[in-house]
């Protein structure tokens, strides 16, 4: 247990689990403006190409729930030490690599570490942060990692492809690493996890890691196998018989590894969904944004990420601290869904940016709405997913948010990438100009990504309530003011 922690101990712990969150949540975007660079060095078909990406996201979303439990079984301490070392290892990996096996493998293995990082350090500063407005501060200061890491990476992996070479994008970790695990000893007693005593369930960890890698693998090749081959509807449908054999397992199982009842809370079931369709729209607007800017405007890597920095100065400044106040004030459900009803704005005006845009009057607009959405909607998203669970469960709710915001991200720009591609093809058919067809490959994108952002925001405005366990402005009430001040203070 990481509660007892008192002080400035508490948000010392929290800036170091932090950091080692954000370097996970950097390398979900850090390769996109890199991936040019990449393919022309290792040879990667455009096809090809989205593995670099999506083995990333493959791996982190199928082992997420499996991390989770994990780290109530046996400590999520432990647990958070062994992902940042095996995440940091396979940085090194990537970075030494000189060939596409040994890049997609480096990838995958450096997923499965995220994946434990993620899992259990959203449950580390549960524990650590009980009262409702520190909660609240400190869920924002994770949300903008979160939310905002992601144009960090951006800007980041655009500087040193600039500077150095692809490769650093990837050997940048290694110093964060150690420094993480270094002072995660120092500053995280050991403890025991709180389920510890219980069982893993190693049939439904197998069943639905694989169901989820091959709903990927198959609609990220939909395209070049075709949508109605019979590989396509092949991996689908053992996709889906698996799914259905880790539900019966679930519902029969004594230490299931996703307690089925857990979606009889009404703020963990829409939280769910709500992740799974904010990150469809969120990664179709770090990858397809990034392309557009890079093969239709002829942005170079590090324009593209600073053409990603006022959207990530946004986020840091709402999710730093106006995000915490939104929700001590109005709780967690209209927070969401104003900030995904904005997001769904900004993409709607990338939907309609011409092949010779200009940035200020056909990029910024949208960044800056997307980033004001971000800011606003992260925090309350996931205080909505841990709002209702008992402290024994956190790790697993945990696990599941990440794991539906990981895989609606995978299977979204598999699906979004998929939709341009097949775009970009009819018009390239028609003898339309190389950056016609794939402009018009994004706007697709873009389109049906302010669609997913929008019903994001419906589920969320429509069906969250007040958690049990979040931080509540009924809870709070008269206190909200000098409670963040003073966790502010204490930062």
């Amino acid at each position: 247990m990481t509660h007892n922690i008192e002080g400035r101990k508490r948000w010392l712990a929290l800036i170091v689990l932090c950091l080692g969150v954000l370097m996970i949540v950097l390398d979900t975007t850090i390769v996109n403006v890199a991936l040019p660079s990449i393919a022309t060095d290792l040879g990667f078909s455009e096809t090809s190409l989205v593995w670099v990406v999506n083995a990333y996201m493959l791996t982190f979303g199928g082992f997420l729930l499996l991390g989770g439990r994990l780290g109530d079984l046996y400590g999520h301490r432990r647990l958070f030490l062994g992902g940042i070392v095996l995440f940091t290892v396979a940085s090194l990996a990537c970075g030494l690599s000189n060939s596409q096996v040994l890049l997609v493998c480096a990838r995958a293995v450096q997923g499965l570490g995220g994946a434990v990082v993620s899992a259990v350090s959203l449950s580390l500063i549960m524990n650590l942060f009980t009262e409702p407005a520190e909660r609240a501060k400190a869920m924002g200061i994770y949300g903008f990692v979160c939310a905002g890491g992601g144009s960090i990476g951006v800007l980041l992996g655009g500087l040193l492809t600039n500077v150095l070479s692809w490769h650093w994008i990837f050997l940048v970790n290694l110093p964060i690493g150690i420094a993480v695990y270094a002072l995660c000893i120092g500053l995280l007693p050991d403890g025991r996890g709180h389920a510890e005593g219980e069982k893993l369930d190693v049939a439904g960890a197998a069943t639905i890691t694989v169901s989820l890698m091959l709903a990927v693998y198959a609609i990220v090749n939909g395209n070049e196998a075709g949508w109605t081959s019979a590989q396509t509807l092949g991996l689908l449908a053992v996709a889906v018989v698996l799914f259905a054999v880790f539900l019966l397992i679930e519902a029969r199982v004594q230490h299931p590894l996703m307690p089925l009842g857990l979606f009889r809370l009404r703020n963990v079931a829409v939280a769910n969904v709500a992740a799974v369709l904010w990150a469809a729209a969120m990664f179709a607007w770090f990858f397809i944004s990034a392309l557009y800017l890079q093969r239709v405007l002829g942005y170079r890597p590090l324009q593209v990420g600073l053409a990603f920095l006022p959207a990530n100065v946004i986020m840091a400044f709402f999710s730093l601290g106006l995000s915490a106040k939104f929700v001590m004030r109005f709780g967690i459900r209209i927070p969401l869904a104003v900030g995904l009803g904005i997001a769904a704005v900004g993409l709607l005006l990338f939907a309609r940016a011409p092949v010779d845009g200009h940035f200020v009057v056909d990029t910024l607009p949208g960044m800056l709405l997307l980033g004001f959405g971000a800011g606003i909607a992260f925090n309350p998203m996931l205080l909505a997913a841990m709002s209702d669970v008992e402290p024994g469960e956190s790790g697993l709710a945990s696990g599941m948010v990440n794991t539906s915001f990981m895989m609606g991200g995978a299977l979204g720009l598999a699906v979004l990438a998929s939709l341009a591609a097949a775009r970009s093809e009819t018009l390239s058919a028609a003898h339309a100009p190389e950056a016609v067809a794939l402009n018009g490959g994004y706007h697709v994108a873009f389109v049906f990504g302010a669609v997913f952002a929008a019903l994001a925001a419906l589920v969320g405005g429509l069906f969250l309530r007040v958690g049990r366990h979040a931080g509540a402005p009924e809870a709070a009430h008269g206190a909200q003011a000098d409670d963040t001040g003073a966790a502010t203070g204490n930062t």
